[in-house]
């Protein structure tokens, strides 16, 4: 049987299937991780595709032992919204981090609302959208 362990230590290979299994939970979305000791794991498209990584914002969530959410400036992801999270031990102390690509970071809600007219007229021709003639219950 083989066994896995999730330690401050660990190596890409002992993070390698819980990465994975994010990774598909996720619908395939880019998850990277590391140990605080070692470098780490990056995998995209059902892969691995680089078993020595260390990404800037996985260290800093273990410097900081903090949820960061952040467009890196630098590294594999940037310009690209990243959520990264501290993996702790028993005791709140960050052993190491995994993070993913955070399309929720890609909208901007708040400037969606106040443009919402004008993509209503982009989409439809007129506002308001859609017209009382053309919703759902006028056809009934």
């Amino acid at each position: 049987m083989h066994r896995y362990t999730i330690s401050a230590s660990a190596e890409a290979d002992d993070l390698e299937p819980l990465v994975l299994a994010v990774h598909e939970l996720l619908h395939r979305l880019p998850v990277t991780a590391k140990s605080r000791d070692r470098l780490g794991i990056r995998i995209e498209d059902g892969r691995v595709i680089d078993r020595k990584y260390h990404g800037p914002v996985l260290e800093e969530a273990i410097r900081t032992n903090q949820l960061i959410r952040t467009t890196p400036l630098s590294g594999a992801y940037k310009g690209v919204p990243v959520s990264v999270m501290p993996l702790k031990d028993s005791e709140g102390s960050a052993m190491g981090a995994i993070g993913v690509v955070d399309i929720t970071g890609i909208f901007d809600l708040a400037t969606l609302m106040e443009h919402q007219s004008a993509i209503l007229k982009q989409v439809c021709g007129k506002d308001p959208c859609p017209l009382p003639s053309e919703a759902i219950g006028s056809k009934r």
